[in-house]
């Protein structure tokens, strides 16, 4: 269980960098930022903040699957927000994602994301 392991789909978007998809070490898998990126085009998806979000949580999901991971094992996440003013419509979208007991969460304002992309959200979550 303290191996550490490098997570790979190709139902997420390819790394745009130097960096996994995700890395488990010991109980705990931690993905990279995943902004909203379809992942058949490689290009950020149209229609504002709430469709990136729906896409971010798309590819969130698919590297939590590759773990065999869901939603559920989700301990903490990081949201990146290019416009504090999005916080309400990326809140939303996120929030379909979790149950009653959603995970830790910090949210903050960005100067740029990559690709000019409005939001970005990493996680960490629990293998059981």
């Amino acid at each position: 269980m303290n191996a550490r392991e490098t997570i790979h789909t190709d139902s997420a978007p390819e790394a745009i960098g130097p960096y996994s998809q995700a890395i488990t070490a010991g109980p705990f898998l931690f993905t990279s930022g995943q902004i909203g990126l379809d992942p058949a085009g490689g290009k950020i998806v149209d229609g504002g903040v709430g469709a990136q979000t729906r896409q971010v949580m798309a590819n969130i999901a698919a590297v939590l699957a590759a773990a065999e991971l869901t939603f559920a094992d989700v301990v903490k996440t990081t949201i990146f927000l290019a416009d504090m003013n999005d916080f309400a419509a990326v809140n939303a979208v996120y929030a379909e994602s979790f149950d009653a007991a959603p995970p830790a969460r910090s949210t903050v304002a960005a100067a740029g994301l990559p690709r000019g992309a409005l939001v970005e959200i990493e996680t960490i979550a629990l293998r059981r």
